[in-house]
């Protein structure tokens, strides 16, 4: 039986998104996640949804306690896990507002724990991360997208950096050099340990900015970010809403 595990913010706590929505605590061996567990139902589909940085936007990405939410949502019964997020652009062509369905990133956090294995006293594990995204929740969410008239790019690798500070013009324009495409601060510690749990995961990234390497562009404030991440809070909803549905 399908169970959608939802991850994100702006858009997805509306208690209009779920039909049915009750709030639940959750406890895991990790602590407890981020926010409430809201369960309920998307097109029949049975959905859980938990809000990455708490309710009120209150955990910086270092603070989120990422094993827990992955871990609750694990318990709880998810059998595929859609993530949403900002991020800033490190291309030209990825514009404001654009929609990005990732399928690599580059793990540039420093102080995260990024493994559900803290010991091989039990069994040794090494996660295999070749191809971090499913492809399958990928095509759906791209297709969707594109269904929808969204600006929407197939394809693209997100740098995740520790934060909560945004990027120098050096270490932006080295992550150009290594090929991202894309910058965030949460998604690769997400997948990582969705892919650890067998649960199969997929991130929508929606540009809000152009980070710092663009010298004819502001560099990137929280302020920016939230005019066109709330810009676009709607069609995040409906990418998730169509998506869901057609998940087997």
């Amino acid at each position: 039986m399908v169970k959608i595990g939802i991850i994100g913010g702006s858009g997805l706590d509306d208690p209009k998104l779920l039909q049915g929505a009750i709030s639940t605590d959750a406890e895991t061996p990790y602590g407890k996640p981020s926010s409430r567990l809201s369960v309920g139902k998307i097109g029949g589909v049975d959905v859980v949804t938990v809000s990455r940085h708490g309710k009120k936007h209150q955990l910086n990405p270092t603070q989120v306690n990422y094993r827990a939410n992955i871990s609750a949502l694990k318990k709880i019964g998810a059998t595929h896990i859609l993530a949403t997020t900002a991020c800033g652009s490190l291309r030209e062509e990825i514009g404001r507002g654009d929609f990005v369905i990732i399928d690599q990133f580059i793990d540039f956090t420093k102080h995260r724990i990024n493994t559900f294995h803290d010991s091989f006293e039990k069994e040794t594990v090494h996660a295999a991360m070749a191809t971090p995204f499913d492809e399958g929740l990928r095509k759906i969410l791209y297709d969707t997208a594109v269904e929808l008239g969204l600006t929407t790019h197939n394809g693209g690798t997100m740098i995740t950096i520790e934060g909560p500070r945004f990027s120098t013009r050096a270490e932006s324009n080295m992550f150009r050099m290594w090929g991202a495409d894309v910058i965030n601060m949460s998604v690769a510690t997400e997948a990582a340990l969705a892919k650890e749990a067998g649960i199969p995961y997929a991130a929508i990234a929606m540009s809000t900015d152009y980070d710092c390497w663009k010298f004819d562009e502001a560099p990137v404030s929280w302020e920016d970010i939230l005019e066109v991440f709330n810009q676009n809070a709607d069609n995040v909803v409906q990418i998730i809403k169509n998506a869901v549905v057609k998940i087997k």
